[in-house]
């Protein structure tokens, strides 16, 4: 059993398969690579066997999203360190060493991102994750390198290997005993932002998740959902709500969520302002299904909830008010 797996998750993803895969066997060698099939209905399986006989393929039943899809096919590869890697990431050479590293010498590191950088424009960081994330007092995600929808250049001023709140699910290291204990993804989320939910309780249960720049990936995006998808907008208003409820300190659970809810009904007014009817829509039915969720999610909460789970007080504020479009402002 070699120590490191790295899992792609594929659906239908052929040409993806065809693009990306050779990187990823490449400059592999420490690992033992799988394709993760969600069922698809195109030859990827088939072209995968036939053009890359040392990847081995899980097979799921079924279209089960990201984060089923994960824990369906985990349950089926043993090895110490789990590496979940987008069908749409190309991977460098030595990406692997650097993480294997910081986890041989901080066992209390659970969770690593690498450097996140764009595949289309490669001096720049990648909307997904760029230097690691973080989120604000109401659940907002914003990275080091990305803001909202201002995306930084990478000069090197993220350069250190430090603490954060949440690594992106492009490329995410993990110790499968750590996937495990936390019961893997939440599948009720199906896709977006499981990866900040599973951090978060990662971190209640005092693990530590790190961003590692020695160790570089370039990521497509997007390949899935488009980023201005109503159907993106839908999952990640709803999920952000759910992961809320499952990990805030229950003191102040019910006074973010009322405030969360106000900031999610501006953000629905100025997407009508802008004419885009189609994500007010998205907004306002995430919300009617967090309702409908909310006290199966309730049940979810763990026993403990770190009160020190953000940094800034709300990231909406900076970037709007205060001309906060970079992180170190």
């Amino acid at each position: 059993m070699k120590k490191i797996a790295v899992v792609i998750l594929n659906w239908n993803g052929t040409k993806l398969l065809e693009q990306f895969l050779p990187s990823v066997v490449k400059y592999s060698p420490e690992a033992e690579i799988y394709v993760a099939d969600n069922a698809s209905t195109d030859d990827s399986v088939d072209f995968v066997k036939a053009n890359f006989p040392t990847v081995k393929i899980v097979k799921n039943t079924g279209n089960y999203g990201f984060a089923k899809g994960y824990n369906e096919a985990l349950q089926h590869i043993d090895a110490e360190i789990y590496a979940l890697v987008n069908s749409d990431i190309e991977v460098t050479e030595n990406w692997l060493n650097p993480i294997l590293e910081t986890f041989e010498n901080e066992p209390k590191t659970a969770i690593i991102q690498p450097k996140l950088l764009d595949f289309k424009n490669k001096e720049y960081f990648e909307y997904a994750g760029a230097a690691g994330g973080f989120i604000d007092k109401y659940g907002y995600p914003y990275c080091r390198g990305r803001i909202f929808e201002t995306i930084e250049k990478d000069n090197g001023q993220y350069n250190d290997a430090l603490e954060i709140t949440w690594a992106s699910g492009a490329c995410f290291f993990i110790r499968s005993k750590v996937y495990h204990e936390l019961k893997g993804f939440d599948a009720d989320f199906f896709a977006h932002q499981e990866e900040i939910d599973l951090c978060w309780r990662a971190k209640n249960l005092n693990y530590t998740i790190k961003y590692n720049p020695n160790s570089v990936v370039y990521h497509v995006g997007g390949a899935t959902l488009q980023q201005g998808n109503p159907k993106k907008t839908f999952l990640n208003f709803r999920n952000s709500l759910l992961m809320l409820v499952k990990n805030l300190p229950k003191e102040s659970l019910y006074s973010v969520l009322f405030i969360r809810l106000l900031l999610d009904g501006i953000a629905g007014i100025h997407f009508l302002t802008q004419g885009k009817f189609s994500h007010f829509w998205a907004i306002l039915k995430a919300h009617f299904y967090f309702y409908s969720l909310f006290s199966e999610t309730y049940k979810k909460r763990g026993d403990f909830q770190s009160k020190t789970y953000y940094t800034v007080k709300s990231i909406v504020i900076n970037y709007y008010l205060n001309n906060g479009k970079v992180f170190a402002k």
